[in-house]
């Protein structure tokens, strides 16, 4: 009887210590969501905006607030929430520690499919703007960039299936893969108008601003309906994560999980960097990250790593705008400064060689 009273207290503080770093994570999302806002060159005040968020602000700090401030903040927790996930169902359906949208391909794919979008199908135009570059058919950018993301996923998908190739493969062949799509995106510009080469530039730097409310409540409506199909397969994640065989001996449909997993994981990325652009490491670094605070039970690494890859993305967007205020700099350049030495740290530390073993 002692036993079992010492594993259900022991149980109850490994649930309660998990919901805790949840519950941190959320508040620190809300501090960098009211930091976000109130960063720019605009000079608002806590007291300003706080009055503008209750409705009794001047009509020139709602502009800035609700038509500017806002958007970029939606994006940046819809954009960074769907890329930690997604990141982290990857590194478990390809039992793949290195496994990221990046890495294996996928946001190159889709940044090939976005400028064979913009320069055969014209859908970047140049307009006299503060930006001066629109992408006028974010949709058909979408679907393009969607259709040769997957091209990356099958390739991967089917090694894994019928040559039975190992993690170590994967990585290799997403790299590969990369060089494939981002030399056909080279060769798009070479042959690009200057107006379309204009748009295809401006577009991989990624910003987060540019995304319309309604573009932004796709991307939310798609990070959401992506992350309750992945915490839905939680058990059968924490099932993978004992091997295969374990997996499939417990009742897990391991290949057709993967592979709707990959479909959802691919349409997930697709869609944040065609609207958004390229944004590197977030998938790749906030579950790495958080996976040493809380462990590898999925019930809790999922939603915390969409929570730090929202409270990443936002950070980033923040510090991107007032390092050289007024001037933004591209949002995926700060988050490629920033992931890239944090990732060589996990490396050197060994943790992404030990966080599937």
């Amino acid at each position: 009887m002692l036993n079992s009273t010492l594993k259900r207290r022991t149980y109850g503080e490994y649930i309660q210590y998990k919901v805790i770093i949840l519950i941190l994570l959320f508040i620190l999302v809300l501090a960098a969501v009211f930091l976000e806002i109130i960063a720019g060159s605009a000079g608002l005040t806590v007291k300003e905006v706080f009055l503008t968020l209750i409705g009794r602000g001047t009509v020139q700090n709602h502009t800035v607030i609700f038509g500017i401030r806002l958007p970029r903040v939606v994006a940046a927790i819809a954009a960074g929430a769907g890329l930690a996930t997604t990141g982290c169902a990857m590194q478990s359906l390809m039992r793949n520690p290195l496994a990221s949208d990046s890495t294996l391909g996928i946001s190159q794919g889709a940044a090939f499919g976005a400028a064979f979008a913009i320069v055969v199908f014209g859908a970047g135009v140049q307009y006299q703007t503060s930006d001066g570059v629109t992408i006028y058919n974010p949709y058909l950018v979408s679907v393009c960039a969607f259709v040769c993301s997957m091209l990356s996923t099958f390739v991967i998908l089917g090694l894994s299936r019928f040559k039975r190739i190992t993690p170590e493969a994967m990585v290799l062949t997403g790299v590969a893969l990369s060089a494939l799509f981002s030399g056909g995106t080279t060769i798009m510009q070479y042959f690009a108008d200057s107006v379309s080469l204009a748009a295809i530039v401006f577009w991989t730097f990624g910003d987060l601003g540019r995304a319309s409310w309604q573009q932004v409540g796709i991307m939310s409506v798609i990070s959401v309906v992506g992350f309750i199909y992945f915490l839905f397969n939680r058990w059968n994640y924490n099932a993978l994560e004992s091997g295969e065989n374990t997996a499939k001996g417990l009742g897990v449909n391991v290949d057709t999980m993967r592979l709707i997993g990959m479909v959802i994981c691919s349409f997930i990325a697709s869609v944040m960097v065609s609207f958004i652009g390229i944004i590197s490491f977030i998938g790749l670094i906030a579950p790495h990250l958080i996976r040493r605070v809380i462990g590898g039970d999925y019930r809790f690494l999922l939603p915390a790593s969409a929570l730090l890859g929202a409270l990443m993305l936002l950070l980033s967007d923040t510090l991107a705008r007032v390092v050289v205020s007024p001037i933004v700099l591209p949002i995926g350049a700060i988050t490629s400064l920033l992931g890239a030495p944090v990732f060589l740290y996990l490396l050197f530390k060994g943790v992404a060689n030990n966080d599937h073993s």
